[in-house]
């Protein structure tokens, strides 16, 4: 199981975000969010929002760094990228 994580270079809420994401099917991702302790509301379309402050727990639970542009690479490669407007927030 791979999960892949961006940098913590979003800003919303007054704090930074990263990117978790699969590269496999959102059941792996649920599963290891699930893990980490993030809640289900922090999944939005394609992958989960993970303050900047989690981003250490996310790497040392096994999540691989790499860039943005590689998330949204890796999400249309897998074929699980989910545009805005392609449907509310989804839970698989």
């Amino acid at each position: 199981m791979t999960v892949y994580i961006d940098p913590p270079a979003w800003p919303g809420h007054g704090r930074m975000w990263s990117h978790l994401v699969s590269d496999v099917s959102y059941d792996e991702l649920h599963a290891f969010a699930d893990r980490l302790g993030v809640p289900r509301r922090a999944f939005d379309r394609d992958h989960y929002d993970i303050p900047g402050h989690r981003y250490a727990d996310a790497v040392r639970a096994g999540a691989v760094e790499v860039g943005s542009r590689e998330v949204v690479r890796l999400l249309h490669g897998a074929g699980l990228r989910r545009r805005k407007g392609a449907g509310q927030r989804r839970s698989s």
